[in-house]
């Protein structure tokens, strides 16, 4: 296994590496004032958020340092509310906050959590995403969409109802394919009709989805939270983070984690053919780092996707 872990505060750690030695950053910071990790030096517990916010901006202006030119920073951060139930919007300060520093924001993600935690509030809907934010240091940078491509849901079927989704709403005609939006009449102009789509939107010359079955990634990722019982702090799924490496670094290349935690990314950078450095503040956390990446690894065969 290639990692290497810095224990401390992770400016610090940042500081020993030399200017532009990694590929690429992916990381998830802590969330605004939802939890005490026990630590001094934390980051989470400022007095405002713009406090919370300024420490986020100095640790990745580190990271934009040690980060190279052509390389990728992945930013997973979920929102928070303050005592006056009002929304902290925290994902998009910090967001903004990157691009006023001189980063490229290039794009949000959603995550889409199929088993969302359950809450108890009854004035507004149980939350179900977060964010996960790219960014980069210049416009042209490594990025390998041929990784991520998936799997083309086109069934040949329309199954939604509703009005402004390209679909009739009656019973009689919901499902079907007018002769004249099929793409294999040859005076028609569309690839293909896509169920949820306006029709004329999607054209022969959009090379999106090819005849193999697979398509560009979409922006919104549906992963399932999962806990690791050793942990007691949250810690994203490999699966979620698997594009990230997957598009974001080469084979062979090197992957940083400034919040480091129990070693999630370390585990799918190491299992997918990477090398790992992480940067953790608490010595106890550090201490989970080899039993979390050997559980990653039992479940995730090098090369062959992301299981744990």
């Amino acid at each position: 296994m290639s990692y290497q872990i810095f224990i401390g505060d992770c400016i610090d750690s940042m500081r020993k590496m030399p200017d532009q030695s990694v590929h690429s950053c992916i990381t998830s910071p802590p969330y605004y004032g939802l939890r005490d990790y026990g630590v001094e030096g934390q980051i989470g517990l400022e007095e405002s958020p713009a406090a919370f916010i300024q420490r986020l901006v100095a640790v990745f202006r580190e990271v934009r340092r040690v980060l190279r030119d052509d390389g990728t920073l992945w930013v997973n951060m979920g929102d928070s509310w303050d005592k006056g139930k009002q929304l902290n919007g925290m994902p998009w300060r910090f967001a903004f906050a990157l691009q006023n520093d001189g980063w490229i924001l290039r794009q949000d993600i959603i995550w889409h959590k199929s088993n969302p935690m359950p809450e108890s509030v009854r004035d507004r809907c149980t939350k179900a995403h977060e964010y996960i934010f790219l960014l980069s240091k210049s416009k042209s940078y490594y990025f390998d969409h041929e990784a991520i491509r998936e799997p083309s849901v086109y069934s040949g079927k329309n199954t939604g109802v509703g009005f402004g989704h390209g679909m009739d709403k009656s019973d009689r005609n919901r499902g079907r394919i007018s002769a004249r939006d099929n793409f294999k009449r040859e005076d028609s102009k569309r690839a293909v009709v896509i169920p949820g789509q306006n029709v004329g939107t999607h054209r022969a010359d959009r090379k999106d989805t090819v005849s193999d079955g697979m398509r560009a990634k979409r922006n919104v990722w549906t992963v399932a939270t999962r806990g690791y019982k050793e942990a007691h702090f949250a810690t994203f799924p490999p699966a979620l983070i698997e594009p990230c490496v997957l598009a974001g670094c080469p084979t062979g290349g090197v992957i940083l984690d400034p919040f480091g935690g129990s070693g999630t990314t370390a585990g799918v950078a190491i299992g997918s053919g990477r090398k790992a450095i992480l940067c953790e503040l608490n010595p106890a956390y550090a201490e989970l780092v080899p039993a979390r990446i050997e559980s990653i690894l039992s479940a995730y065969p090098i090369n062959k996707g992301c299981a744990a």
